[in-house]
């Protein structure tokens, strides 16, 4: 044998071996992977080689890296920047526009001298279309659109915070902290309060409580700040430093250092750097608002502001988080426009609710406005006069391209909008008798609410929902009904309405781990309203082991940001968003994932029901901490500010799980399923 032969036929054994090891070759056959080594083309590359340009031309070629290393570029705005990501041995490159047949990227350049392999798609496409390869590709998309936005220049509050923060004592006199103010030109001043605690008094404070109320120039500080100020942290990202300033409706944030030194202020103007700006900037539009016309020229660009917030780098989670904020500035100006034509009512009568959707701050722009308002017990009289005055909000919000629920789950029905004994008693009788007045759907609903308008403390259809735990019929209940609602590709009802190439995101992907969340959080005592934390708060209990918890986690998040993506598409095109993925929208890649996807959330579905059946309701779930009294605010002058944190139990771990399973070897009756969930 030859020098020659001999080294062909080692390169051959190594490419071999190679894809025998490496994702997704593994999960081709034998002959498969014969096949893909007799058609390589191995060659060698210097460093600082272009290897392929998938931005400039759609390869008809895999490539694999056998040896060295290469740098990637992920977006091809960012070539003159380092490079967005690094590969090595067994790693392949140029599949995603091979397959889809687009110019998508990346552009590879050789980092060191390297040996790349290049295989024809068509040969190789079998090990992508295998289970093994539709996990492979649901990785690597999640990992490239993290990459290919690249960090905002932006990214963090350290980023934003440009100098020392004015603090004073909570005795300080007014006029001396506006004098310092001045001089140091700053709109605010932290109040320490001691113990880490701060307060805030700012210029718009000042004005008020002096000039427009009558307060001395010489009031202590405590009289006339905002107690207790949002705070947040320098690891921050700014994405989720703005979601907090739009969700408590403040101008400012408080920065604190790693061991809770105040370090800074940042205000909504100096977000004009971050990616993140036109959150800010719509809300604030949104707020301002002194017309119903006025609010619903604004509204209606919220879907543009969207998808900017997505095209420069913003997460889906967080895209999404944002439009949950910005909605909910619209509704409370809605609200405050319409009351201002109802003189004879107060908005002090009530507190809005927002649920579903929206109240878990997952709302889209196909979502519907569920709502419930809940009244002092003292304008019980009054509560048919009020709800004439909802019903004109829901036109309002109508006519800003939010609908508003056809299911009658918004206050001018009589059903969601009670005083507060009324809902405490309503909720009681759910729990106790949850098969009768629709107890198990109405539990579901309102255990999503979340204060938006009025009083920010835990209101009492949720504080009866504390309880939960502790009666077995709601928990066995809510639970079948949380898995009866299965993750489906299509359904007959969909072949024989002629949709049999089109997926219902929300009904047949999103909703069962919505209704798996909603339920396992009750279970472990969580207060968590956001479907990942809620998963996150049960990961690891009898029903929802860590992986699945992880791989239902994953799954959400795959699917809100084709659903957040295709209605923007709608959007853009001026048609009505919905969630229906037609077949031909979603690239090859896309439907692999998503298969996938609602492939494992129905194995999940399958292995919570068979647990379900060996285990009485009273060991599934544990009791719920008792939920402490809204903390009140000190100061006379102090403002009540609504406290965003959720806490969560400790959850089970899987090995208490197992002896549960042992101890319980018994088959139960399965309870009749009745009327299924809509998240």
């Amino acid at each position: 044998m030859s020098v020659d032969e001999s080294a062909q036929r080692a390169e051959t054994t190594d490419l071999l071996a190679l894809l025998t090891s490496c994702r997704p070759f593994d999960s081709l056959t034998p002959d498969g992977r014969a096949s893909a080594v007799a058609s390589a083309d191995v060659q060698d590359f210097a460093a600082g080689d272009l290897v392929v340009d998938a931005f400039g031309e759609v390869p008809a070629d895999i490539f694999v890296v056998v040896s060295g290393e290469v740098d990637l570029w992920l977006d091809p705005d960012r070539i003159g920047e380092p490079p967005g990501d690094s590969f090595g041995r067994g790693e392949a490159l140029g599949f995603s526009a091979a397959l889809t047949e687009r110019a998508i990227g990346p552009r590879v350049v050789a980092r060191s001298a390297a040996k790349i392999a290049r295989f024809p798609a068509d040969v190789v496409i079998p090990a992508f279309a295998s289970r093994g390869g539709a996990r492979f590709l649901a990785e690597h998309i999640s990992h490239a659109r993290r990459l290919a936005s690249g960090p905002p220049t932006y990214t963090v509050m350290a980023d934003l915070v440009r100098q020392a923060p004015l603090i004073v004592a909570a005795d300080a006199p007014a006029i001396d902290i506006a004098r310092d103010m001045t001089r140091r030109g700053l709109p605010c001043a932290a109040v320490d309060v001691g113990e880490g605690r701060y307060g805030l008094v700012t210029d718009e404070g000042l004005r008020r409580r002096i000039l427009a109320e009558g307060l001395p120039v010489d009031s202590p500080a405590h009289a006339v700040m905002t107690y207790p100020a949002t705070t947040t942290s320098l690891g921050t990202s700014s994405a989720d430093a703005l979601i907090e300033m739009l969700d408590n409706e403040v101008q400012f944030l408080l920065v604190t250092s790693e061991d809770g030194a105040l370090t800074g202020v940042v205000g909504e103007r100096d977000f004009m750097s971050s990616s993140t700006t036109a959150g800010v900037s719509i809300k604030e539009q949104i707020r301002k608002a002194r017309t119903v016309d006025d609010l619903v020229v604004r509204a209606l660009r919220v879907p543009a502001v969207l998808g900017d917030l997505l095209e420069r780098g913003l997460a889906a989670d967080r895209v999404i988080a944002v439009n949950s904020t910005i909605v909910d500035a619209i509704i409370r100006r809605a609200v405050a426009l319409v009351f201002e034509d109802h003189a004879a009512l107060t908005m002090e009568a009530f507190t809005w609710l927002s649920l579903g959707s929206n109240g878990r701050r997952e709302a889209v722009l196909s979502s519907d406005v569920d709502a419930a308002v809940t009244f002092d017990d003292e304008y019980a009289d009054e509560i048919p006069r009020y709800r004439e005055a909802f019903a004109v909000v829901g036109e309002v919000l109508t006519r800003c391209g939010i609908s508003v629920d056809a299911h009658r789950a918004f206050p001018s029905h009589e059903g969601f909008s009670r005083t507060h004994s009324q809902w405490r008693a309503a909720a009681r009788g759910w729990l106790a008798r949850p098969r009768e007045n629709q107890g198990t759907i109405m539990a579901s609903i309102l255990v999503d609410a979340r204060p938006i308008f009025g009083d920010p403390s835990l209101p009492e259809p949720a504080r009866v929902f504390a309880d939960f735990n502790s009666h077995p019929a709601a928990v066995e209940m809510l639970l079948y009904e949380s898995l009866a609602r299965r993750a489906k590709l299509t359904t007959m009802r969909d072949k024989l309405a002629g949709r049999g190439d089109a997926f219902d995101v929300k009904a047949r992907g999103l909703a069962p781990i919505i209704n798996i969340a909603r339920w396992v959080a009750l279970g472990v005592g969580s207060a968590e309203l956001q479907t990942i934390g809620r998963l996150r708060a049960a990961s690891g209990s009898a029903l929802l082991p860590e992986r699945d918890a992880d791989r239902l986690i994953e799954a959400f998040e795959v699917l809100q940001l084709l659903r957040l993506e295709h209605q923007l598409r709608q959007a853009e095109a001026g048609e009505v968003p919905d969630d229906i993925l037609a077949r031909d929208e979603i690239s090859p890649i896309d439907r692999s994932v998503v298969e996938r996807t609602v492939r494992e959330v129905s194995a999940i579905q399958r292995r919570m029901d068979r647990v379900a059946h060996m285990l009485p309701a009273d060991q599934l779930v544990r009791p719920r901490p008792a939920m402490p009294p809204p903390s009140e605010l000190p100061g006379p002058g102090g403002e009540r500010a609504s406290d965003s944190s959720r806490r969560s139990g400790d959850p089970m771990r899987a090995a208490r799980a197992a002896k549960d399973l042992a101890r319980n070897r018994g088959l139960r009756k399965v309870v009749r399923r009745g009327r299924r969930l809509d998240p």
